[in-house]
């Protein structure tokens, strides 16, 4: 988990999220207090439970936002859902334990990512090896015909699961051959081949049949890890720069250096106390939103759910976990539906509700302007990378603001999304000519806004279509 405190988490939430202060303190306390428990006795860790979130509020005004940039702001495993992806079980479709086999996931790429930093030395020096090999090739030795010798060999590897490298055959090397080598070797360190081009074998990634995988996931089974076990692993070859090579190899090479059992029980420790679970749209499976003769129950997926959320031991394909200490988020508009709508059971299960308001014009302008990624800072670089120059004006700014604001007052209300369609509108000239204009600079207006987007607002039939 990370270190840092509630405020230095509001902190960071700041620099991508306008607004919502009462939902970024909540998060924040909650992530915090994991850290808190971890720092207790063994027994009374197991006694302090997750005080799950609920985020309610209409689309558009930062609750996924939030849930996002949360995987950036701690070191913790985070998974987002989509409650309505979830079907009862008995029904065709993912079951709800699936969102668990998914955060051990994350949470093993997570814990690989640590333990190859700590051996990407001597990975690296492998990987050169391997690629010096391929760039000075041995001089391959003619293979005599023994059919029997072929198959005792591959035999062999199967048993062993061993997997031949070709580029590791090295062949026959000779003294001139060695001399290339060093010289090569010598213009790798120097960074002076990163450009040129090689054929290499890496490892096929490519994963077994989806539906199958599903399947059997349900069970813990990983089709593809069983297959692989039986057979060598395939190579497939491609042609990429020696930069990219060395990328690959590395990766290859450090998989051999740590113990894939050791990642698999830290990444389930990882899962279980620092591990979060967002949980979107979960008021389309409250008992209040209309609901089909054709379709799945939903307060049966609610009831599948209960058991997770409070606390259950899951099978994944990499050892069971329990979820005990996961923290979810739950989100939704609840336009349709009302909290108390959810079952008893699972509302209690949520005891933290915060409920998201409506953005402004004045927060849309702060959208506009403020965040690291911002809209504006967006298409300014995307237009620049064409080598032209584009600035906004306040005026211009805060024209887009009343505009979206107007728009969705008078149209469904989307929350910032809507800045996302006006700005499209609004340059669409300028991405379209703009490679082929050489322009140089562009200034955008407060009248170059109203031109481009003021009339189609004002209507309000083209702007249910267009805006």
């Amino acid at each position: 988990m990370s270190d840092l405190t509630p405020k230095q988490i509001v902190a960071q939430l700041d620099q991508y999220v306008i607004g919502q202060d009462e939902a970024k303190r909540a998060v924040a306390v909650a992530l915090y207090n994991r850290e808190r428990r971890m720092k207790l006795s063994p027994k009374m860790q197991q006694d302090i439970t997750p005080k799950n979130l609920l985020m309610i509020g209409p689309t558009g005004v930062g609750k996924t936002e939030i849930a996002r940039r949360l995987a950036k702001v701690v070191d913790a495993p985070l998974v987002k859902v989509e409650a309505t992806k979830f079907t009862e079980v008995g029904y065709v479709g993912r079951d709800v334990e699936s969102m668990v086999r998914d955060l051990v996931d994350v949470a093993v790429q997570m814990e690989e990512t640590a333990q190859y930093a700590q051996v990407r030395g001597r990975a690296e020096e492998a990987a050169n090896k391997r690629l010096v090999k391929l760039l000075v090739p041995g001089i391959k030795k003619e293979k005599r015909q023994n059919n029997m010798a072929d198959l005792m060999s591959m035999l062999n590897s199967i048993q062993n699961n061993e997997t031949s490298n070709n580029d590791e055959d090295d062949g026959e090397v000779t003294d001139q051959i060695r001399d290339e080598r060093l010289s090569v070797a010598e213009q790798l360190d120097k960074g002076l081949l990163e450009d040129r081009e090689l054929t290499v074998a890496v490892a096929d990634e490519k994963k077994a049949n989806g539906g199958m995988n599903d399947m059997y996931g349900q069970m813990g089974i990983d089709l593809g890890q069983a297959l692989g076990s039986m057979m060598p692993k395939q190579k497939v070859e491609r042609t990429m720069s020696v930069r990219e090579a060395r990328e690959a190899f590395i990766r290859e090479e450090s998989s051999k250096l740590v113990n894939h059992a050791d990642i698999y029980a830290a990444a389930i420790r990882r899962a279980e106390n620092s591990g979060i679970i967002f949980i979107d749209e979960i008021d389309k499976i409250a008992k209040g939103t209309k609901n089909g003769s054709g379709e799945v129950s939903r307060e049966g997926v609610q009831r599948d759910i209960l058991p997770i959320v409070e606390g259950s031991q899951v099978n994944t394909k990499y050892g069971m976990i329990s979820t005990d200490h996961i923290l979810f988020i739950g989100s939704g508009a609840f336009a349709e539906a009302k909290p108390s709508d959810l079952i008893a059971e699972l509302q209690g299960r949520f005891p933290i509700r915060v409920e998201l308001s409506d953005l402004t014009e004045t927060d849309f302008v702060r959208i506009l302007t403020e965040p690291d990624n911002a809209l504006t800072k967006q298409y300014m670089a995307l237009i620049g990378a064409d080598g032209v120059k584009v600035t906004f004006t306040q005026e211009a700014v805060q024209t887009v603001a009343h505009i979206a604001a107007t728009v969705n007052t008078t149209q469904e209300n989307i929350g910032a999304r809507r800045l996302a369609t006006i700005l499209e509108k609004l340059l669409e000239d300028i991405l379209y000519e703009g490679p082929d204009m050489q322009m140089g600079a562009i200034t955008i207006t407060e009248q170059y806004v109203q031109d481009k987007v003021g009339d189609i607002a004002a209507d309000d039939d083209m702007s249910k279509y267009i805006l």
